[in-house]
């Protein structure tokens, strides 16, 4: 086995993909690792939108696509569709399709969504509290270069 692999790092996940329950094991390697899952899911949470998108979110109880549309002003309809999907996959979005004409479809948040809140207002709050000095050092940088 490889040695990258933690041995006490393991996860158990039943799933029923046929008529008979099966049980697979996934390992968690380094976070390094590219084939780690674990980096895999900090990189579908930390790419240009999921954060916005859930931010968002968080602000309704559920809302309309065209509604979370119009509040993220400079994404795009498809990659709002694609980050919704990617999100509803991961079981951080729920989708509900209402049987109307027009059909309505909500969006709105999973508890295992709800539950990373406590980590992003970390985060917001972190970037609220250094915003001065990051812009002030990107400044620096920007006429350090342009001197170069």
């Amino acid at each position: 086995m490889d040695e990258r692999w933690r041995s006490g790092a393991q996860v158990e996940i039943v799933g029923c993909f046929s008529r008979q329950p099966h049980i697979y094991k996934v390992f968690v390697r380094d976070e390094l690792d590219p084939d780690c899952p674990i980096r895999n899911i900090l990189n579908r949470i930390s790419d240009k939108w999921t954060l916005l998108v859930l931010y968002t979110l968080n602000k309704h109880e559920s809302i309309r696509f065209r509604d979370l549309y119009a509040e993220i002003p400079d994404i795009s309809q498809k990659m709002l569709v694609l980050t919704l999907r990617t999100l509803e996959s991961d079981g951080l979005v729920e989708r509900k399709v209402y049987a109307e004409v027009p059909p309505r479809v909500e969006y709105a948040l999973t508890e295992r969504a709800h539950s990373l809140f406590p980590i992003i207002d970390s985060l917001i709050q972190w970037a609220k509290d250094h915003f001065h000095e990051i812009i002030l050092d990107r400044t620096k940088a920007k006429s350090q270069s342009q001197k170069s």
